[in-house]
């Protein structure tokens, strides 16, 4: 940054500076060389921004990807499934007479696997069938509509060559050629074609034939699929070197006007002045503060989802966006993800991720320090309050909302950047900070489109610019100007087609907008909504900083509307940082998307406004007791509605976060009602005042009328002098309030995510995965959750009873092996936050519950129940019962034999059932007991100890595990049994129990491993940093073993997000493999529901991965394959 002054700081007697007057006499003269800059700096300006523009329009190489599959000899299905979901062209070819021959039921080719959910409404289908007068046919389908049912006997005809199916864009034909057939007929029975996007979903070709099924001569059947892989390209020899001269050009272009710069004849100064390197005690604290946040502080919801972005970009050869939208890639923006990019490469581990998000809130501190506040006039910078205030404002934001991986951060420093650049402009009158501040605020809308917020900057700036520039533009021309503002203006277009084109960008931008979420400006309410929500969008951390921003811009623009200025401060970067607040929200408006995470873009410049806030508190028309009763008012309403929420934060960062699920309160009063009738007190004085019933003199003020009135109660303090002191003191109201009651938050914090570390250990937290990372073990969450590889080990046995009558064996009433309704319906789990969106309605209600825990029927029990089992249970040794029935409920009651405990491990550290139903309270309990009386044998040998009742993290009514701790029964007991009782007669409400087991546990992290392929739902992503994600290639996805989810009401949302319907990995998981979820359990924190672990079983566990044929063709920006999908 430069040190250049205007020598007009300070100047005046309110200390206003005048940095508006460019037009004020400033000599411009030529200078020996002039007009070869000039013409320099026309040269490389437009040649740098025509480059930038003709960057979407330049040759890639575009990889493109087929699957060829030829039926014979083996016969064998392979998988391939597409990211895109349908390909851009798939071609059958099958001969007509071995056709004929093929064996009854058979599916002869098939897009998808059978069992898959879609494989007929989604698919297409060549199989042998029976038309509805049971004649054998073979017919083809594709997605729910039947194309052909032509009979074997015309398959026989000699005359019948081959069957074609070619489906492309536009148009879907199916036709057996050699068939005489009329054009004219409208129902012709050998060939059909069916115009529109009739694309069959693909996730590898699948068939029922075997070397021994299939006839003779089909081995020469083939399907050829085109993959859509628009997105995997990278740029040409001739795109890479006009790119890099389109660089170099734009750098020079910069270079010669500043070199034009100089005609006005002043030296240029230090670019970063030597007082940086000095940091004061407000810089040590929040440099202090923000280090320390980073290690135990809370993340954001979406910072799991950049990682995982960021971590398959290398595979995946560019930046897609890894769970909607088809994996188009992240541009137009998201340059920033590249750096996630490269630290990736390096760590995953979370305090290495947010390193960037670390440096831009001390650089930005120090902007706002070192460059803003010293721009605000006298008063910002002599005194010390304003910056307390000021980095108390900006800590509350920055510890809110920008301590994860999403680009907020960065648009963040760009804001305030480029204010600062137009102000250095204006200040300087120089015109290559203010093309400097174009160049950052382009790169800031390239971060994310939340950085359209720095347009506002530039407008706030623009005339004061636009006259410099007038001036300049009459000595050296309007030309060398432009060309540079263009050049730097247009640069961002280098990132964004750097390995993409034109119709690519394009394409990816329609897709993101038809899934959506895109919402229209007038849905910004939204966003509002969610921040006055009780959730983790709308808790204490996120509603204070806003809240508190919002006071201040209306208390600055309160005081400069009534007196044109704020006394001390400099009066055009005052109204510029108004005005730029008040753009920056419009704005937002603009924004497809409303998450509450979008507020902190303003963290800098909220940090600002608070400086001046603090010095406008100090003018005389807040310096009225009325008014100041009114300040007090509105600090108190912001704080009862920052309080009259949870203190809750995101996923993991909630746990053991004090006040996560109630309002903040202090000796059982909450800091609401404490505040809001603050508030109340504060209104009804200022209205007293205002109407004359009080004084509007405040107490100390009528104390020295009456010492100065009785002389006998004068003191020194009483002198002229003194009391001119007292007076300019007694001004306003300083900045204290705001200051303390920010810092107060910003502490509050600090010490909830302390106290979650002590409070959760030895069990996970952020703060302790976060130091744990730091000595080496980075896998985070995935050290802490046990999981059961296997249900069926640890099963207890029955003391003198076989597993058959085990449940049953002491007494049963009312319970039955089919006690269970035919299916499960669990309540809707709503997201709420960021995690909600307006398509919510269209969630399916039992998204977020565990595969396999909702019921229906499977193979039969060891007791005779045709119930399907949870979790991998085997029925040939796990009985069930339940207590419904259909038709009329009766009261139930169960008690079980007694179950021998087994030796107490440190690696079987619970006892578990699976359990189903509405569970109340003492409705099902675990006796323990040890060896009693002596008699015959049976369950009454023991004598029972005590009881407890399982800990239960539901859902309910679906299959879950039941927990308890061994360490919560005495280490002297021997056996257990299952009590129960369910007096209910209500039909949703019912139980249904299994026996306990005390499984074998090991860590996450051990059984999926580093190396398997998993989907990681976007939620847990950044708590599982050492699995690996699975990746695609050329358009073809490899198959997940496992997918970790999380908490129920998240993983809701999740799906909803991942789904088929947003062009997510849902789409072609769903198609390809069923999930089992595996028994999974949180280590020390046994009450949490801290997600699932579901492990992929294949579809079809003969296929095999199908091999890819790759190539690659050169593709100029405007060519298109047509639309996806």
């Amino acid at each position: 940054m430069t040190a250049e002054r205007t020598g007009t700081v300070g100047r005046g007697d309110d200390d206003e500076v005048h940095d508006t007057d460019v037009e004020r006499p400033l000599g411009l003269h030529p200078y020996p060389g002039m007009d070869r800059d000039r013409r320099w700096a026309v040269i490389t300006g437009f040649l740098g921004a025509v480059l930038a523009i003709l960057a979407g329009f330049l040759p890639v190489h575009q990889d493109t990807t087929r699957v060829q599959w030829t039926a014979g000899p083996d016969y064998a299905s392979v998988t391939a499934p597409l990211v895109s979901g349908r390909p851009l062209d798939l071609t059958i070819t099958a001969p007509c007479a071995p056709l004929a021959q093929v064996p009854e039921n058979t599916i002869v080719f098939s897009t998808l696997p059978e069992g898959a959910p879609g494989r007929i409404s989604d698919g297409l289908v060549v199989q042998r069938a029976e038309d509805a007068a049971g004649d054998p046919v073979i017919e083809v389908a594709v997605r729910n509509i039947t194309l052909l049912s032509v009979p074997l006997s015309t398959l026989r005809d000699p005359a019948c060559e081959t069957l074609n199916v070619r489906a492309e864009t536009g148009i879907l034909v199916a036709e057996f050629t050699g068939l005489e057939r009329d054009p004219d007929d409208a129902d012709d029975a050998v060939r059909a074609a069916v115009p529109g996007t009739m694309r069959p979903q693909v996730t590898g070709v699948f068939t029922d034939l075997t070397p021994v099924t299939a006839p003779d001569g089909l081995g020469e059947s083939t399907v050829e699929v085109t993959v859509d892989s628009r997105y995997s390209s990278s740029p040409t020899a001739l795109k890479l070197v006009l790119m890099v001269i389109g660089v170099l050009a734009t750098l020079a272009s910069v270079v010669f006007l500043h070199r034009l710069d100089g005609i006005d004849g002043r030296s240029h100064r230090r670019f970063v002045p030597r007082s940086w390197s000095r940091l004061s005690g407000v810089d040590g604290v929040v440099i202090g503060v923000l280090g320390f946040w980073h290690l135990v502080g809370a993340n954001t919801s979406d910072d799991g989802y950049l990682l995982t972005m960021a971590r398959s970009a290398g595979p995946s050869g560019y930046m897609a966006n890894y769970f909607r939208w088809l994996g188009s890639p992240e541009s137009p923006v998201g340059w920033y993800y590249e750096i996630l990019r490269v630290f990736a490469e390096i760590s995953t581990a979370s305090p290495w991720m947010r390193l960037p998000t670390l440096l831009c809130g001390i650089l930005s501190w120090l902007i706002i320090s070192r460059e803003v506040v010293p721009r605000l006039g006298r008063l910002a910078r002599t005194w010390r309050g304003p910056r307390w205030t000021g980095a108390a404002l900006f800590l509350a934001f920055w510890m809110a909302f920008n301590n994860g991986l999403r680009p907020e951060p960065v648009i963040a420093l760009g804001a305030l950047l480029t204010w600062s650049l137009v102000e250095r402009s204006i200040a300087t009158r120089r015109l290559v900070p203010g093309v400097a501040a174009i160049g950052v605020a382009a790169f800031s809308l390239g971060a994310g489109p939340t950085g359209l917020m720095c347009v506002a900057a530039l407008a706030a700036g623009a005339r004061e610019f636009l006259s410099m520039a007038r001036r300049r533009a009459r000595v050296v021309g309007w030309a060398p100007i432009l060309g540079p503002v263009l050049a730097v203006g247009l640069a961002l277009l280098y990132t964004v087609f750097a390995d993409q084109t034109l119709a690519a960008v394009l394409e990816a931008t329609r897709i993101r907008t038809e899934l959506g979420p895109s919402l229209p400006w007038y849905g910004e309410k939204e966003r509002w909504e969610a921040l006055f929500g009780v959730s983790a969008d709308g808790g204490v951390a996120r509603r204070f900083p806003v809240l508190l921003m919002l006071m201040c811009l209306v208390l600055v623009t309160a005081v400069m509307l009534r007196r044109g200025k704020i006394p001390g401060a400099a009066a055009g970067p005052s109204r510029r940082l108004i005005g730029v607040l008040a753009g920056s929200l419009l704005f937002l408006v603009f924004t497809p998307t409303k998450w509450t995470h979008h507020f902190g873009v303003f963290a800098g410049l909220a940090g600002a406004l608070a400086v001046l806030a603090v010095i406008a508190l100090r003018s005389s028309t807040v310096s009225l007791n009325r008014s100041r009763w009114l300040v007090w008012a509105a600090l108190c309403f912001v704080v009862g509605l920052s309080t009259a929420t949870n203190n809750t934060w995101w996923y993991v960062s909630d746990y053991g976060i004090p006040f996560s699920d109630s309002f903040p309160a202090v000796g059982g009063v909450q800091v609401q009602y404490v505040a809001f009738i603050g508030a109340l007190v504060c209104l009804l004085i200022a209205g007293l005042i205002h109407s004359g019933l009080v004084p509007s003199e405040p107490g100390a003020a009528l104390w020295r009328r009456v010492r100065r009135a009785a002389p006998f109660l004068r003191t020194h303090a009483d002198t002229p002098a003194a009391r001119r002191r007292a007076d300019g003191r007694s001004r306003g109201i300083g900045g204290t309030p705001l200051t303390v009651v920010a810092f107060s938050v910003v502490i509050f914090e600090l010490v909830s995510a302390v106290t979650a570390v002590f409070v959760q250990s030895p069990a996970y937290s952020v703060g302790r995965g976060n130091i744990r990372a730091l000595s080496g073990e980075p896998c985070a969450l995935a050290d802490s959750v046990l999981v059961e590889e296997d249900s069926n080990d640890g099963l207890l046995s029955a003391v003198g009873a076989g597993p058959e009558i085990s449940l049953g064996a002491g007494v049963v009433n009312g319970f039955a092996p089919n006690g269970l309704p035919d299916s499960i319906t669990v309540d809707s789990a709503e997201a709420s936050g960021a995690l909600a969106t307006s398509e919510s309605g269209e969630r399916d209600p039992g998204d977020g519950v565990d595969a396999g825990t909702t019921g229906g029927r499977g193979a039969v029990t060891v007791n005779g129940s045709t119930v399907a089992l949870p979790f991998g249970l085997d029925p040939d040794t796990t009985p069930v019962l339940g207590s419904y029935r259909r038709g009329p409920q009766v009261a139930a009651e169960l008690t079980s034999a007694w179950y021998e405990l087994p030796a107490r491990g440190a690696n079987r550290p619970l006892l578990v059932m699976a359990a189903a139903g509405r569970i109340g309270n003492g409705a099902l309990r675990i006796e323990y007991g040890r060896p009693g009386r002596v008699g015959a044998t049976g369950p009454t040998d023991f004598e029972v100890m005590g009881s407890t009742t399982p800990i239960d993290v539901g859902p309910a009514p679906a299959w879950r595990n039941l927990r308890i701790p061994l360490d919560s029964i005495p280490e002297d007991a021997q056996v257990v049994r299952v009590v129960a009782a369910d007096g209910n007669l209500d039909p949703d409400q019912w139980l249904a129990v299994t026996p306990p087991r005390n499984p074998r546990l090991r860590t996450l992290d051990e059984v999926v491993g580093h190396t398997d392929p998993v989907l990681i739902d976007w939620v847990v992503a950044l708590a599982f940093p050492c699995q690996r994600p699975f990746v695609h290639n050329g358009g073809v996805a490899e198959i997940p073993r496992y997918r970790i989810l999380a908490d129920r009401e998240s993983s809701s949302a999740a799906n909803w997000w991942q789904s088929a319907g947003g062009g997510g990995p849902l789409l072609w998981t769903r198609q390809t493999v069923e999930a089992i979820t595996v028994p999974t359990y949180l280590d020390h924190d046994w009450a949490r529901d801290w997600g699932s672990l579901q492990r992929f079983e294949p579809l079809d566990p003969d296929a095999t991965p199908a091999e890819l044929l790759r190539g690659s063709e050169v593709r100029w920006g405007w060519t298109t394959p047509g639309p996806m999908n």
